[in-house]
């Protein structure tokens, strides 16, 4: 580091003390020491999951020239030595996260070959689904002996392709849909090991990755929980993306970094695309008003997953502002003003079009308005993008002349330039105030 020749210049000249000096020097020591354990722990853990790769593809080669016995060595010797290095990073390394990060991922990568390859000996024959659920459960207790936020991590990208490969692909071409619930559970038994990262480690790298993860994981399998009454996972993903905004403006995750906050990044973009598409009079025009039909809503998987979800961000809203409304934001409460359109559109599809048009204008509008106050661009812009994303959608659902939808493309790329405008002057007076 450059500033650290200069500080025996800086001493001799008394600009600043000699502790001064040496509290600087500690700090970028410490600095560069954590830097490099952060390597050491990304390449250890890719070291661990190339080595077992290529044990992999060696065995493959040869596969057929071993014996019986030898192939069931051969596919044990993995997860024996996986093991052995997890006991010895327990034991001797319990203090380097890179050594437990590693050899969980190493043991977690070699108990689904070990699996594999036995039952290719022997022609154990099975469903992919079985495979993978026996593997995610064997691998479940590294999480927590472990201490290991890989094994979490590929623990719940493994339950995501469980829940998809059991609801979407072995039925996508079949009317029948069997109810399948294990994903929820599975995943409750990961959360443990999720809120100590979060309350222990909120800035870490492991947080930020789970931040991603955990609601990536929810968006996609939500929908397995749909049946008969797929137009009202529409209300349960508005509450599954209000809950996530609230998530993301809550405790230690209000204080991250937009960039890192799944949950509000996602939370915001889920909402507002449920309404740019909503916006249109196709889905509108199909919902059936059959009271028959609505007589089923009320005891549906849809209808559970609509109260649950609700219900989760509800409460939550109401617990942000029980000592008054401090810093209101459109997302915070869209969740709780679809039902009633989804309601409007029952009895009349053109007013739910209507309503859901100038809902999303007005939450654009109060978005920008939202970055003017905190002086964020991004905010600013987004806002922005929202009513131009509406009016790209009504450039292909209405029959307004070309002339003046030009001309509404062009005040739109006005009002970004202005905007952005405004605000860079205003910053720039802002700094040279004295």
């Amino acid at each position: 580091m450059n500033i650290l020749k200069e500080l025996d210049e800086l001493t001799k000249a008394q600009v600043i003390s000699p502790e001064s000096a040496e509290n600087i020097r500690n700090y970028y020591r410490s600095k560069q020491e954590h830097s490099g354990n952060r390597l050491f722990i990304v390449f250890g853990i890719l070291g661990a999951i190339l080595v077992g790769l290529g044990l992999i593809l060696i065995i493959a080669h040869n596969w057929d020239d071993l014996s019986k016995n030898t192939k069931v060595c051969v596919a044990y010797l993995p997860l024996v030595l996986a093991q052995l290095l997890c006991i010895y990073a327990l034991v001797k390394k319990s203090d380097s996260s890179a050594w437990r990060e590693a050899s969980s991922a190493f043991l977690f990568c070699a108990v689904g070959a070990c699996i594999s390859l036995v039952s290719q000996v022997y022609n154990i024959q099975g469903e992919l689904s079985s495979f993978l659920f026996t593997w995610l459960m064997l691998c479940l207790p590294i999480i927590y002996l472990m201490r290991s936020s890989v094994a979490s991590l590929l623990y719940i990208v493994g339950i995501s392709y469980y829940c998809c490969e059991l609801n979407y692909f072995t039925h996508f071409f079949t009317s029948y849909k069997p109810v399948h619930y294990h994903y929820w559970w599975m995943l409750l038994l990961a959360l443990p090991h999720y809120y100590q990262l979060v309350k222990s480690r909120p800035d870490s790298n492991y947080t930020v990755f789970h931040n991603w993860l955990l609601p990536l994981s929810l968006v996609v399998c939500l929908g397995s929980v749909a049946r008969h009454h797929d137009e009202l996972m529409y209300i349960a993903y508005m509450s599954l993306f209000g809950l996530f905004y609230l998530i993301g403006t809550s405790g230690a995750f209000a204080r991250m970094k937009r960039n890192v906050s799944g949950y509000l990044v996602l939370g915001s973009l889920g909402t507002t695309q449920i309404l740019l598409t909503l916006s249109f009079r196709d889905f509108w025009t199909r919902l059936t008003n059959d009271p028959a039909r609505f007589c089923e809503w009320y005891s549906s998987p849809e209808a559970m997953a609509v109260y649950v979800l609700t219900a989760s961000a509800l409460g939550l809203l109401i617990f942000q502002n029980r000592k008054g409304i401090r810093d209101f934001h459109p997302m915070k409460v869209l969740f709780l003003l679809f039902p009633l359109i989804f309601a409007l559109g029952l009895v009349s599809p053109y007013g739910a079009v209507a309503v859901v048009n100038l809902l999303v204008l007005a939450t654009g509008i109060m978005v920008i308005r939202h970055g003017v106050v905190k002086d964020h661009l991004g905010i600013l812009n987004y806002g922005l993008l929202t009513i131009t994303a509406l009016i790209v959608c009504r450039f292909f659902d209405s029959d307004i002349s070309f002339v003046i939808r030009g001309l509404l493309f062009v005040l739109v790329g006005a009002g970004f330039f202005a905007a952005n405008y405004l605000m860079l002057k205003k910053r720039k007076q802002t700094e040279h105030r004295p």
